[in-house]
């Protein structure tokens, strides 16, 4: 009787497997199983995730790569799936050369960077956001949705307490350090981050500001986030029994199990001759 160890295995944190059996169907020959494993934070965007593979290559290509796509989320309205997700491709395309170019592909069918756009959206709920901003601005503890109100902001910056920044924070390149920190929670692609992204690019460009870009998606969809290849292992143990004739096992003495205790040899001592 065939037999497998049942083991289900989740290395990663945070995350829910969701099994479902459908149509299951269970023939003399074969059995078939579809397991969903769904994580707890809905589906992010792949603008997003795309972003952050540039930003493992390089700060310098994140940021070129944000110049190309400013509002590139609108056409996720026009556009099938299919085709917005080419869109991204030949936007990073730009950027990346044929062997990136697949391992984003693959970085995009395990959804390795959703991880890390979850992170951000957590950070920005801690802050929290203005309601109503499709993107905000905080400048050392101080928050506005309206470009109109950085100017008032910037004036006594420094004189409040100096905001922590994280190591996956994107800064805009910069040779000044001591500057007032402007991080911007915002969509990639959308409208509210290219306006925002304009005048706060410009201002660092000019040494005003050390901009810092956190992601923020204001009305996350309903769509659960489905994960692959973290790991899990699903095994199915037959719980069928077999009948087996008692008359035919071989019956063990007790003196047989003494003789053989008797003359072990553990590690190159003889106990039994050490007892006598």
């Amino acid at each position: 009787m065939a037999r497998a160890a049942d083991v289900v295995r989740l290395l990663l944190g945070s995350t829910v497997l969701c099994c479902s059996l459908l149509g299951a169907r269970t023939a003399s020959a074969s059995k078939a199983v579809t397991a969903h494993l769904a994580a707890k934070w809905p589906a992010t965007p792949l603008l997003l995730e795309a972003s952050e593979f540039m930003a493992e290559e390089s700060n310098e290509k994140f940021w070129q790569f944000l110049e190309t796509v400013q509002e590139l989320a609108i056409y996720k309205q026009t556009e099938s799936p299919y085709s917005y997700y080419n869109l991204i491709l030949k936007k990073a395309g730009q950027f990346l050369d044929n062997l990136h170019i697949n391992l984003l592909k693959f970085a995009f069918s395990i959804r390795a960077y959703s991880p890390t756009i979850q992170m951000f959206q957590q950070i920005a709920a801690d802050e929290p956001p203005p309601d109503g901003c499709d993107a905000f601005v905080v400048i050392h503890k101080k928050h506005t949705c309206k470009i109109n109100e950085l100017k008032k902001l910037l004036k006594k910056a420094t004189s409040r307490p100096r905001p922590y920044l994280f190591k996956g924070d994107h800064t805009f390149p910069t040779n000044k350090e001591s500057l007032p920190v402007t991080i911007l929670y915002a969509e990639i692609g959308t409208r509210a981050f290219g306006k925002f992204h304009t005048v706060l690019s410009k201002k660092a460009r000019n040494g005003e500001i050390l901009y810092v870009l956190r992601h923020y998606i204001q009305k996350p969809v309903s769509q659960k986030m489905y994960l692959s290849g973290y790991g899990v292992e699903l095994a199915i143990k037959s719980t069928e029994y077999k009948a087996l004739d008692d008359t035919q096992v071989k019956t063990v003495t007790n003196a047989t199990i003494k003789d053989e205790i008797e003359i072990n040899e553990v590690q190159g001592f003889l106990f039994q001759k050490l007892k006598n």
